[in-house]
């Protein structure tokens, strides 16, 4: 049965029936359906690796279906490319944003569109066209001729929606979009996204909050293991109901919660301030805590954890590990004790083009080979328990990074840190851009590293956590700080916080 069952409207904008897709052995979608209505916002959601980005990019022309229909306006439409798709009003505006950020704001939004008189660019209804897209996206006070590159990333993705816009498009499908977005911000893209369904633009929307998907979705689609496993009306739909289509599974107890016995101070940092941000702050970590640490984009929060870990310099202040203080940097923390997983694991997090066992014994990589030799074998041997354990759905221990999922390329990153054995975790948005399931199991497992196990020999670690998603600091810290401009406010029990009392203190409100 098609998901359009699920409404009573007589004239879908986008019917996908049986769609097939494989690459080689592996089949990465098997006879999904989805339906969209004109004027509807529809969630398509599911885990990583669940088929949504190959079901979109057969949408948007950059993948071709093996079998299946797709009917545009009830019309048989197949894009040949993703030109082919935006020319049939399609656009898709991924993640990972697709700018030429050295070309101009007005030439990114009409890039490939441009109005012309023969070969020549009619430059004065470029920019008119350009200053109307921005207009309506809410950038009418940004200069047409500016720069992309020397955008924030909140006009960034609106430029993105602006050059949609631009095409008149009457599906519009947003990955992702809120991954680096600021409240504020994702308050006025949620506002452009009403007005665009006002308009009757029909809008597919990916997410993992599921608070996203129920505040802007009018209906849903749930994508288990390249099926369609589930769809319905948001409204009469709970969270657990869409945590268990997505994961198979009921999912209890996402946020637990053992018993933590804390012990000594593992961090102490004093005054610490970097060449901009942070800005005098002081905090003091013991073993068997989590403390997390709030704040809006900008606020300071990651160059704070970089300074601890020594990749940011330090204009004055003192940060002691396990006793000892000394000049930072990332060696001598590994040294200390402490590891660090960044919030970039592409750009900085991770080697991707290195196998899973390179990456997880790269800090300690002692005594895996005769004298100072590495042996490939003793590494594959070596991070396979790491693997199994945490678990890491890979093929084997040789495999790639950058094949893997972005939920288990985070469990790599983390992996990296108990293979060091180190006693301080510092993770910087640690469940960015991965699905539920994988996001319960990275919680569950910094809930046993904070408990720790003597009876197993396994001794607790201390966590220090930078998160932009409040219900998951609230859900497995201890305590809290908030970072604002730079500077961080006392820590307190996580009893003592709410979702608005940390928006409040990060927004600089009393």
């Amino acid at each position: 049965m098609a998901d359009c069952e699920m409404s009573t409207q007589a004239a879908p904008r986008l019917e996908m029936e049986g769609i097939n897709k494989s690459f080689g052995a592996t089949a990465a979608l098997r006879g999904v359906n989805l339906t969209l209505f004109p004027g509807e916002v529809l969630a398509l959601i599911g885990e990583n690796g669940a088929g949504k980005s190959t079901l979109m990019k057969i949408l948007s022309g950059a993948l071709l279906p093996d079998t299946g229909t797709i009917r545009l306006d009830r019309k048989a439409y197949q894009p040949r490319n993703p030109l082919h798709a935006r020319a049939s009003s399609v656009a898709m505006i991924y993640q990972e944003l697709s700018l030429a950020p050295h070309l101009s704001v007005m030439e990114n939004i009409l890039l490939g569109i441009e109005p012309a008189h023969g070969p020549l660019i009619r430059w004065g209804e470029m920019r008119r066209r350009a200053v109307e897209a921005l207009v309506q996206v809410g950038l009418d006070g940004l200069s047409p001729d500016c720069q992309v590159r020397k955008l924030s990333i909140a006009q960034q993705q609106l430029v993105e929606i602006a050059r949609a816009v631009a095409l008149n498009c009457r599906l519009l499908v947003l990955d992702e979009p809120t991954s680096s977005l600021t409240q504020t911000d994702i308050e006025k893209l949620f506002a452009l996204i009403r007005r665009l369904r006002g308009e009757g633009v029909s809008i597919i929307y990916i997410s993992h909050f599921l608070e996203e998907v129920r505040e802007i979705s009018d209906r849903f689609t749930v994508l288990r293991d390249g099926q369609t496993v589930g769809y319905g009306d948001t409204t009469d739909t709970t969270d657990e109901q869409l945590i268990a289509m997505m994961v198979g599974r009921e999912v209890e107890d996402l946020y637990p919660r053992s018993a933590r016995k804390t012990g000594e101070t593992v961090l102490e940092i004093k005054g610490l301030s970097g060449a901009v941000k942070p800005d005098d702050v002081h905090l003091t970590l013991k073993r068997g805590e989590i403390l997390g640490i709030a704040g809006l984009v900008g606020s300071g929060r990651t160059e704070f954890m970089r300074a601890i870990f020594g990749l940011d310099p330090i204009r004055c202040g003192d940060v002691t590990i396990n006793g000892v203080s000394e000049a930072a940097n990332p060696y001598s923390r590994w040294m200390q004790g402490a590891g660090f997983v960044s919030e970039d694991r592409k750009a900085e997090g991770l080697a991707v083009g290195l196998s899973l066992a390179d990456n997880i014994t790269l800090p300690r990589l002692q005594k895996l080979g005769p004298w100072k030799m590495v042996l490939p074998s003793r590494q594959i041997s070596a991070s396979q328990p790491w693997i199994e354990k945490i678990p890491i759905k890979c093929q084997s221990a040789a495999q790639t990074v950058q094949s893997l999922s972005g939920g288990n390329q985070q469990k790599v990153a983390i992996a990296r840190l108990l293979h060091a054995d180190v006693d301080i975790l510092l993770l910087d948005e640690p469940t960015r851009g991965i699905d539920v399931g994988s996001k319960a199991q990275i919680y569950r497992l910094i809930d046993t590293l904070a408990a720790g196990d003597p009876g197993q020999g396994r001794s607790s670690k201390a966590i220090l956590m930078v998160s932009s998603y409040l219900p998951e600091l609230l859900g497995i810290c201890d305590r809290i700080a908030v970072m604002c401009r730079g500077r961080l406010t006392p820590a307190l029990p996580v009893t003592e916080w709410t979702e608005h009392t940390l928006m409040a203190a990060a927004i600089g409100k009393e």
